[in-house]
């Protein structure tokens, strides 16, 4: 594959790079630089080119003006030049657009060989991409990194340039054939809200992070905030970002100013871009600069507040790694952020965070469980957490922990297998037209994952064999359930039930989409606004976060398997009809009485036309049950959670003795061997 990565705004170069030169050079030229290095590493990558504007600007770089960067032998940058030699911020790329469209079409014309792939990065990009494809053919993917309807909501902007941007990113959403997102909550949620999107085209993609940290630029580090400081050794809260309204860097100094315990224990460090002085950059980077230098003299921060003019980045790598020895916090008090790379960052070093609740952030803190998230308008909030993290070590021991063990997957190499399996999947669009006569439905996780060699096994299965259609049954949504198949090289399902039984996925001449039949059949009975009446407050229940919650499902934590009963009988009480589904020790989902995954499973198979006889059902958890004791043809595998031993003395479960996809596969062959001594024995052929 030739795979293209354009982007249209900042100092894109080879690293070094200048971060915060620009209010565009930020954190999506570090992921479009590690996506494309690990790309090139990539087998199946014949070309990695990154596609960007030529300008002349030699305050900004001479590299800027080259035609080509050469980065490793299979990855380089094209600079495009549209006719307009200066560099443009964001809000000016729109009128040089259509020049560099053309330029852009016509380079590619020229080619013997054109690319295979464009993966266009924000809006515009996916503006230019759209016309590329419309004039030859090249497909595209489109990753948004930040959302204007977000920004709207939050920064309580209205104006014509902003839903311009929305419209045009519905546009890029509607016209990409895949869009990425980095979290959850920017692909649920975020990305879910615009009115083209369709859940079965999102993809959600974990970025990596580098790790590598080059030991002599931990002095350079210190020596560039020990002049600021009068005692270098306290902990230090760090923060990082662009100096721009919505990242919401002047409440963290009065968080800290306000805090007398921060005030003498702490050292406050603000990397807020590069800068000449207090006049350089636009208007809102200069409104941002100098409220920060005032709420720093307000609050007489002097001697515990550093704030470099300039930094590199292995500064930055090592300023992670000296705010963990000092057992510092890193902070992010966005306004609201899309995802939050330097979290997970942050976490390569082991050290904890403090972040804003609103978007990716609630995803990465979960899933590291290194930090805290605040109301980023609360600066009360904000600095109570911080003093929680420094002065508790227990707590500061357990994030620290966690960062370093939870963060350990996150790589770009593994982000570069799944945006390859999601781009040969868009290149040979291999759709399985042949109708399966055999189902096996199977829970995802523990029940498939777990181990790679009983997945290898299951996947040469399904290989060697064309009657059975695969159908995957699983508690997630369905992006976190087609990130996990990719992730575990899992085969393609044929069907998706995910949330708990709730949602239906198949393919048709729009991709995958969601079953609107299914929506209708389980939707008579259910009174979703009741059930939040009801449960709001319930001292037994968490709720659990807004993706969760979906059109035909409630969920929450409980920490008493015994409790869920009393919450079945408060719905009967109150007159509500539910199905109450309790799994893997915590997770209580509530469905419509018509839901769950035996109903679904038994509607792909009526959709299809495969006998009940013909279909295979394999679990591990609750949420399992009522699949696995309605299928005639049950497999529980050998890693079944203790919720479910019961069922194994039921003549319709075979229970393997392997675990995860080996025990799948066994109890499908086992069920196979006893069909055929029934039939034989039917027809009166000696077993």
């Amino acid at each position: 594959m030739h795979i293209v990565s354009l982007a249209l705004g900042g100092c894109l170069k080879a690293e070094p790079v200048r971060y915060g030169l620009t209010e565009d050079t930020g954190g999506h030229i570090t992921y479009i630089l590690g996506e494309m290095e690990a790309l090139s590493r990539r087998s199946d990558v014949r070309i990695a080119e990154i596609v960007t504007r030529r300008f002349d600007a030699p305050d900004l770089g001479t590299i800027h003006a080259e035609a080509v960067e050469q980065v490793n032998p299979k990855l380089f940058i094209t600079r495009i030049d549209s006719g307009e030699p200066s560099y443009l911020a964001k809000d000016a790329l729109r009128a040089d657009r259509e020049a560099f469209t053309q330029a852009l079409i016509a380079e590619f014309r020229a080619r013997k060989r054109l690319p295979d792939l464009i993966h266009a990065h924000f809006a515009d990009a996916a503006d230019v991409a759209i016309a590329v494809e419309q004039a030859l053919g090249i497909p595209f993917i489109y990753t948004a990194h930040s959302l204007g309807l977000d920004k709207r909501a939050a920064m309580a902007d209205h104006s014509s340039a902003l839903e311009a941007r929305i419209a045009e990113e519905d546009r890029a959403i509607a016209k990409a054939r895949a869009v990425v997102g980095s979290s959850r909550d920017e692909c649920e949620r975020q990305l879910a809200a615009y009115p083209s999107a369709r859940l079965g085209k999102i993809n959600r993609l974990i970025p990596g992070i580098d790790r590598e940290l080059a030991k002599d630029r931990l002095s350079s580090a210190n020596d560039l905030i020990a002049p600021f400081l009068r005692d270098p050794k306290k902990p230090m809260v760090l923060a990082i970002a662009r100096p721009v309204h919505k990242k919401n860097l002047v409440a963290l100094v009065e968080a800290f100013g306000n805090s007398a315990t921060l005030r003498e224990k702490c050292n406050l460090v603000v990397l807020a871009g590069l800068r000449d002085s207090l006049s350089s950059g636009n208007l809102e980077q200069q409104q941002v600069q100098r409220a920060l230098v005032e709420s720093v003299d307000r609050h007489d921060l002097y001697g515990c507040v550093a704030y470099p003019k300039s930094h590199t980045r292995e500064e930055v790598k090592a300023l992670y790694s000296l705010a963990k020895r000092t057992h510092g916090v890193f902070v992010n008090p966005a306004l609201m952020e899309p995802y939050g790379l330097t979290l997970v960052e942050a976490a390569a070093q082991g050290l904890p965070v403090v972040a804003t609740k609103v978007g990716g952030p609630q995803d990465i803190v979960a899933e590291l469980d290194h930090g805290l998230l605040v109301d980023p308008c609360d600066t009360s909030e904000i600095s109570t957490a911080i003093e929680r993290l420094v002065t508790d070590r227990s707590l500061w021991n357990r994030c620290s922990r966690n960062a370093l063990v939870n963060s350990a997957g996150m790589s770009w190499d593994t982000y570069a297998a799944g945006f390859a399996s999601i781009a040969a999947e868009i290149l040979h669009d291999a759709k399985n037209e042949q109708t399966p006569a055999k189902l096996l439905v199977s829970d995802l996780d523990n029940t498939l994952t777990g181990c790679r060699a009983g997945i290898r096994r299951f996947d040469k299965f399904m290989q060697r064999q064309n009657e059975f259609g695969f159908v995957i049954a699983t508690g997630r949504s369905i992006v976190e359930a087609r990130r996990l198949v990719r992730d575990w090289s899992l085969p393609v399902p044929f069907a998706w039930i995910t949330s708990v039984g709730t949602e239906v996925y198949m393919e048709d001449d729009r991709g995958l989409t969601l079953d609107e039949g299914f929506a209708r059949q389980i939707a008579a009975g259910w009174d979703a606004s009741s059930i939040d009446r009801i449960l709001a407050g319930h001292p037994d229940l968490i709720l659990q976060p807004s993706y969760e919650q979906r059109d035909y499902k409630r969920s929450y934590f409980v920490e008493d398997a015994g409790r869920v009963s009393r919450i079945e009988q408060l719905l009967r009480s109150e007159g509500v009809a539910a199905r109450v589904v309790f799994s893997h020790g915590r997770l209580l989902d509530i469905l419509p009485p018509r839901a769950g995954k035996a109903a679904a499973m038994m509607h792909v198979a009526e959709r299809i036309g495969v006998p009940s006889s013909h279909v295979f059902a394999a679990g591990d958890s609750g949420n399992d049950i009522d699949m696995l004791t309605t299928c005639e043809n049950a497999i529980l595998v050998g890693n079944h959670a203790e919720e479910l031993a019961s069922l194994a003395a039921r003549p319709n479960v075979y229970r393997s003795r392997r675990e995860n996809a080996s025990g799948a596969l066994e109890g499908v062959l086992a069920h196979h061997r006893a069909r055929q001594r029934r039939m034989r024995q039917r027809e009166g052929v000696p077993a």
